[in-house]
This record gives structure tokens, C-alpha cells and sequence, in this order.
């Protein structure tokens, strides 16, 4: 096996945006998600792995050897493993686009400390918008999670945390309308609108947080891997897809879990489906 792993720009995905891992066994007082990324890559060289920086932008997997571009640089695979995961899905105003990196963050972990003392507003209602309150609630003065139904799709535990505590307020059958103030380059608030009663009022904002869901990275595969509507891929059983030899792991197929340690899992079930597929061929 001569295993490549093609890094992407966002080298270790959402593992590599969180805080404390509880879940991943073997650690029993947790650890945090780089740390984890950075164990899981040195352990897969000391393997063989390579590790190759850059990003892919194209591929034919419409013949054996399959062919994959990337950046400028064609190169040819005998199986390959999609594990590109998925990113974070914005709100679609035109206000909050203008504004990321200028108040707008999808990442508590890379941005909260500069809201220390400040007023903050997650977006969401899972349970990533849960972690991102509670998180946040470190820095900030106040926290408020703003979501659009009265129902959550959080689990209970992470729910009950982010209710107890006592900085996390909640604005519920609510929707954000527009993130002022792309004049001066930074958020100063936002216009809301309550669903249930039509009311619309303005509120002031320091740091604006989006945790409404993910977006799978499939879009270089498109019309080629099946994929659902969303762009999950479809499994076709095991790690299989719909094309021999090209394998799925990780939130790329799975909506359902999204923990590093069902990716970890199907990882696993991919690299063993690609050996095979492999030795059955005579390789």
C-alpha cells in the first residue's frame, strides 16, 4: 500500500475547529480536537502515509487508474477514499457574507477570545450551536442562541448544558433578517423578526456565530459519485460507493453521527475495502 492523503486547505476539518474530545476512546480525561488530528496524522506516517499539501480540484473516475488534479498537478490513484467531510452552512445574507472574518465566524474555537466582555449571538438550534454557547460563554459578556423553531435537534445533554447556564439566553421562533454594519467593516447588531408574532426589532451584536448545519465537500465529485440532494454520498454498502474502487469515510455519507470517532470507525472500513478490492485484482 502507498496511501496518499491529499490535505485540503482546512487540514483536519471540523475536528481541527472544536474543543474537548470526550468521546474518542483512550482518552479517558478527553482531549482537545487539534491535538487529536495532530496524533492521528503522525500515527498514519509512522504507517507509510504521505502527506501532501494542497487542494483537490478535479477528478475522472470514469476509467481505471482514476485520475485526480491537484491544484495544477495530475496524478493517477488505483482506489481512492473520499473523507473531505463537510463545511459549515451559512444563513445567505448578502450582510453575513460581506462580514466574515470581520465579526461573522462558523468557529468558536478559532474566534471567541476576541469577544471577551462583548455581547454574542449564535445561530442555530443543534448540537454544535449548544457547544458554541456554551464556549462562548467564556469570553463574552452575554450569549444569545437564536433559533428559528421552539423544537432543537440537540441532544438532550448538550440542551440541558447550554439551558443551565447562566449567561446562555434564548431567543426562540426567531430568524435574523440582516448583521449591520457592513459600512464600517464590523458587526455592531442585527435586525430580527419573530415568526410567531411578525414583531421585527434591532439588537446590538458584537460577535455573530452561524452553527446551522454543514454542507458536505462532494462538489469535485458531482455527477460522477451519487450522491443524495443534500450531496451526502450514497452508500452502496460497507465504505462502497456506486464506482468500484472509490471508497466513502466520514461525514462526507454520514448525517446522521458526525462524531470523530464514527469517522475514525469508517475509515477504518474504507482502507480495509480498498485492500481487498486491490488484492482481488492481483495486486
Amino acid at each position: 500500500m502507498k496511501p496518499l492523503v491529499v490535505q485540503g486547505h482546512h487540514a483536519g476539518g471540523q475536528l481541527s475547529l472544536t474543543t474537548l474530545v470526550e468521546n474518542f476512546p483512550g482518552f479517558p480525561e478527553g482531549i482537545m480536537g487539534p491535538e487529536l488530528v495532530e496524533n492521528i496524522k503522525k500515527q498514519a506516517q509512522n504507517f507509510g502515509a504521505e502527506y501532501m499539501h494542497g487542494e483537490l480540484l478535479d477528478a475522472d473516475l470514469s476509467k481505471r487508474p482514476f485520475r485526480l488534479r491537484v491544484d495544477e498537478e495530475w496524478m493517477e490513484a488505483r482506489t481512492v477514499i473520499v473523507a473531505s467531510g463537510a463545511s459549515a452552512r451559512w444563513l445567505g445574507l448578502p450582510s453575513e457574507q460581506k462580514l466574515i472574518g470581520h465579526g461573522v465566524s462558523s468557529c468558536a474555537t478559532c474566534d471567541g477570545f476576541f469577544y471577551r466582555g462583548r455581547k454574542i449571538m449564535v445561530i442555530g438550534g443543534g448540537d454544535s450551536a449548544m457547544e458554541e454557547a456554551n464556549f462562548l460563554s467564556r469570553f463574552g459578556s452575554e450569549v444569545t442562541l437564536v433559533h428559528r423553531r421552539d423544537q432543537f435537534r440537540a441532544s438532550k445533554i448538550m440542551l440541558d448544558r447550554a439551558r443551565a447556564n447562566p449567561k446562555v439566553k434564548f431567543l426562540l421562533n426567531t430568524v435574523v433578517e440582516d448583521v449591520f454594519d457592513v459600512a464600517a467593516n464590523l458587526v455592531s447588531g442585527v435586525r430580527m423578526r419573530n415568526l410567531a408574532t411578525g414583531v421585527v426589532w434591532e439588537q446590538e451584536v458584537d460577535g455573530f456565530f452561524v452553527a446551522i448545519g454543514h454542507i458536505p465537500n462532494t462538489a469535485v465529485f458531482k455527477g460522477q459519485i451519487e450522491t443524495d440532494a443534500d450531496g451526502y454520498i450514497l452508500s452502496k454498502g460497507g465504505a462502497r460507493t456506486n464506482i468500484p474502487g472509490v471508497f466513502h469515510a466520514g461525514d462526507v455519507q454520514d448525517r446522521t453521527y458526525r462524531q470523530a470517532i464514527t469517522a475514525s470507525g469508517a475509515g477504518c472500513m474504507a482502507a480495509m475495502e480498498a485492500e481487498r478490492f486491490l488484492e482481488a485484482e492481483g495486486h
